[in-house]
């Protein structure tokens, strides 16, 4: 095969789709999880902090197999999502919180993706109390939590992989697929956000986004060895205004069209959607145009 395939962001010759196939002929009884570690380990397929991409390289074979290049192992168990399973779950404090935010006192912010007691507490919270639920993260990501001085949980925060293509966005950032494709990785969608209900508190929300910002691309750096030059959010417009968005200097850069992606006949209606962005970088289009 000379064409070059892309596929989730690498680009496969005939020979490297060559060694994907003896790889799974010499070993008919690995597993799907073990295939990935060594194709990755052989390709030298890591982030920038190092740590080897098993999760891409699982999407790269499914990718593979879905388009007839390659058969995989039969999965050998069901996969358990064990955000959906942490629903029977977590009992809250919901004494009404209810003052000014200088009143609250010193609010603790944390980086709790790799924390496992506070991503169950996280979990918890958003599959009960947001209005889309929560099924947890796929591919790169960081989750926060806001707590008070006694440790009690107010508020929580996710972000993840942006959106493939969204018109508005792209129009305004000016870069065209091949860049997008590229440099994506480079921004983030604020996928969850989350003050508990019994929490009424003015500003608090714009507070946190603002010390989020302020943080997530180092954070980020630490745990994916590279930075983010742009963050997203679409805000359905039928339950929301974007108030605390547009309070920390987010911009809105247009709406969607009430269409899914998965609507290939244009028949469906979702909700419309405000689309905001807040850039972390003064140079950050010329930088994601690269």
């Amino acid at each position: 095969m000379d064409e070059v395939l892309s596929v989730q962001g690498r680009s496969l010759s005939g020979s490297d789709l060559e060694s994907v196939r003896s790889l799974l002929g010499a070993h008919p009884t690995w597993s799907r999880w073990r295939i990935s570690r060594v194709l990755c380990e052989q390709w030298n397929w890591r982030n920038g902090a190092g740590e080897l991409k098993d999760m891409a390289a699982r999407s790269l074979l499914l990718k593979l197999r879905n388009r007839g290049f390659i058969t995989l192992p039969i999965k050998r168990r069901v996969t358990v999502n064990r955000m959906r399973t942490a629903r029977a779950q977590e009992i809250f404090d919901s004494t009404p919180v209810e003052s000014s935010l200088a009143d609250l006192g010193l609010l603790e912010v944390r980086q709790v993706s790799r924390d496992k007691a506070a991503r169950r507490q996280l979990a918890s919270a958003l599959s009960q109390y947001h209005y889309l639920g929560y099924g947890g993260t796929v591919g790169e990501n960081l989750q926060y939590t806001v707590s008070d001085a006694k440790g009690r949980l107010l508020a929580c925060l996710v972000l993840g992989s942006s959106a493939w293509k969204c018109q508005q966005r792209d129009e305004w950032m000016g870069w065209n697929a091949e860049q997008r494709e590229r440099n994506l990785n480079l921004t983030t969608n604020n996928t969850r956000f989350l003050i508990l209900p019994w929490v009424k508190v003015p500003h608090l929300a714009s507070w946190i986004l603002a010390h989020v910002l302020r943080r997530i691309s180092s954070d980020w750096q630490s745990k994916y060895g590279h930075p983010i030059l742009l963050v997203e959010t679409f805000v359905q417009r039928d339950r929301f205004k974007g108030t605390a968005y547009r309070a920390a200097n987010w911009i809105q850069v247009g709406s969607t069209r009430g269409r899914s992606r998965q609507d290939r006949k244009q028949t469906l209606q979702v909700p419309v959607k405000d689309i905001y962005v807040y850039p972390l970088h003064k140079h950050f289009r010329q930088r994601l145009q690269q």
